[in-house]
């Protein structure tokens, strides 16, 4: 079972390329298996994660006024850096 939306691009990747739905699926879960072995555990990013309410308004109030570069970063990024 999948979600609506994972459908829709399931549906859209298969129209597109041609592969079949079965084979895609096989080796996107075989690729995911083996970089779950082949990666330590602690680098690993769950594609879901579960923030509080708190967390989670923190985090919008970042985003909406992200706080200004530091000095370095900018400098490096316009070419000053070197």
């Amino acid at each position: 079972m999948v979600s609506s939306a994972t459908q829709i691009l399931l549906d859209n990747y298969v129209r597109a390329t041609g592969v079949k739905k079965g084979r895609l699926l096989q080796e996107a879960l075989l690729h995911h298996l083996r970089a779950l072995d082949a990666l330590p555990a602690d680098i690993i990013v769950p594609p879901r994660l579960v923030v509080s309410r708190r967390s989670g308004r923190e985090m919008m109030k970042r985003m909406a006024a992200p706080p200004k570069p530091a000095g370095q970063l900018r400098a490096l990024l316009s070419g000053d850096g070197d």
